[in-house]
């Protein structure tokens, strides 16, 4: 999964924003259908290079990926893993997206 999100921040802003925001994600009823939980995270530079733990009712699947920050743009590619048999890659990138341009803006 691949997502392109503009921003009109800094860098600094947006890579704080979403470092927090990978913070926030393990916390219960982050306002996405699946439990998350972050395995790890570590900024390289400007690319965030992530591990999640992702359940959906009995299902548990890692996510890996990684947000790169450019000055106008938040590059999200992500491996589904398992999740993909029950969630688009279209899907995903609607929930994903909403949850980092709200982030954004």
């Amino acid at each position: 999964m691949k997502i392109t999100i503009a921003h009109n921040r800094t860098k600094a802003e947006v890579m704080q924003t979403i470092d927090k925001s990978f913070d926030e994600m393990s916390r219960p009823n982050a306002g996405i259908p699946v439990q998350l939980a972050v395995k790890s995270k570590n900024w390289q530079g400007s690319v965030l290079n992530f591990e999640l733990a992702a359940k959906m009712a009995m299902l548990s699947t890692p996510i890996t990926g990684t947000v790169e920050v450019t000055d106008t743009d938040v590059i999200i590619n992500a491996d589904l893993g398992m999740l993909n048999r029950f969630v688009s890659d279209e899907t995903a990138a609607e929930m994903f997206g909403k949850r980092f341009k709200g982030l954004l803006n």
